[in-house]
């Protein structure tokens, strides 16, 4: 894994205070926020939400990020102190970059569909800040971090004990509080802590310890990225209703599902989208009313048998279910990093859309931690944090 240094190595107490802006770069939404810490644990977002265009992903995310952060200010009258030129702003930047500051880190990869071109490599704070002086846009950026860390930071704000912070949403990812001592890649002070930006959703890129499925394989093949984040296509929002799609369709082929039949809808990639899933997996009609309307309404599927339904349920079912034992075994390896942390209590924050919104999420990641972490850590010291928009 890339086990990246991010320069963060004060854990927040709760009683910091200000008003500051912040930028959350997902794989979905852009989100602009001004944050106030109250100084008790507590703070105050307000915040606008700009949905990501296709144009964005594929060429002009910078300028797309300049307007939308001139929008935030223009309606929310916001100014520079008086005697400054410039607002500054934290950025939480939700790819893989190779930090080199606090303020400062050069752009891995693209993932989550994201294809901009003349970004790899470069420093993501000067692209971005580029971007503000062509618009005039009166920001100056002073930190950058991964959308995990900030997850971390937000839950360890409101709960000191936060060991972890973890996307499971479009993508997925984690960061956590590592003895300096044991960063091999750091080279300065060794004393202290400091967090570490796992980009797990690299593990396993050579493909020789999960486990991979056909239907995993030809979705990695198509991918735009193809051989990378192939944990994260395992586990994450964007890739699990294709996975779905796969296996659905590998049934058709047999004639094992909907009497061979498919629809123009379920033929094309991408088409199965993971929210419906979660209404499928929640589905507990007699008859599976809503498993019947996703598929003839919304994919556009000849007549279903309830035998027909109940093999889209149980599909959905079985790669939903390896989702979360995969993000809860990731979750306990990364605890158990830090068996001296274990005694006491331990807090994991986490945010996404998956955590938040697919059917028993948490209480299935509790459960499979049972299984590593044993029962009386998991019932009595471990608390899941929802870190709703903690990204930022």
């Amino acid at each position: 894994l890339p086990m990246i240094p991010t320069f963060v190595n004060r854990r927040p107490t709760g009683r910091e205070t200000g008003s500051f802006l912040a930028l959350d770069l997902g794989g979905t939404n852009l989100r602009v926020c001004q944050v106030t810490l109250n100084g008790d644990t507590t703070y105050e977002l307000v915040q606008q939400k700009f949905t990501i265009t296709l144009e964005a992903k594929a060429s002009r995310l910078w300028d797309f990020v300049a307007e939308c952060v001139g929008v935030f200010l223009e309606e929310h009258d916001l100014k520079p102190d008086p005697g400054r030129r410039t607002i500054p702003c934290g950025f939480t930047f939700s790819f893989p970059i190779f930090q080199t500051g606090i303020a400062s880190g050069n752009l891995s990869m693209w993932n989550k569909g994201f294809t901009v071109p003349n970004s790899v490599g470069r420093d993501v704070v000067n692209l971005t800040q580029s971007a503000f002086q062509r618009h005039h846009v009166p920001v100056e950026v002073v930190a950058v971090v991964n959308d995990t860390v900030g997850t971390l930071m937000t839950s360890g704000y409101s709960y000191p004990d936060t060991q972890m912070g973890i996307i499971f949403g479009t993508g997925t990812n984690a960061a956590y509080w590592e003895d300096l001592k044991n960063v091999g890649k750091w080279e300065g002070d060794k004393g202290g802590e400091m967090v570490i930006n796992l980009e797990w959703g690299a593990f396993d890129n050579v493909t020789t310890v999960l486990p991979f499925t056909m239907h995993d394989n030809k979705l990695n093949r198509k991918s735009s990225n193809h051989g990378l984040q192939v944990y994260e296509k395992m586990i994450s929002g964007l890739f699990l209703g294709e996975v779905v799609r796969n296996a659905l369709l590998y049934l058709v082929d047999q004639r094992l599902l909907f009497g061979g039949r498919s629809s123009e809808i379920l033929n094309k990639s991408y088409t199965f989208d993971t929210a419906y899933m979660s209404e499928i997996v929640a589905d507990s009609s007699p008859d599976l009313k809503v498993v019947q309307t996703v598929l003839e309404s919304t994919l556009d599927l000849p007549p279903t048998t309830l035998i027909d339904r109940k093999a889209v349920q149980n599909v959905c079912n079985m790669i939903g279910t390896r989702g979360v034992r995969l993000s809860a075994a990731a979750m306990a390896a990364v605890l158990l990093s830090r068996p001296e942390l274990l005694t006491s209590s331990v807090s994991v924050g986490i945010d996404g859309s998956m955590y938040q919104f697919y059917p028993n999420f948490e209480r299935d990641l509790y459960d499979v931690s049972r299984v590593f972490l044993g029962a009386d850590f998991v019932d009595n010291r471990l608390k899941l944090r929802l870190a709703k928009d903690g990204s930022g």
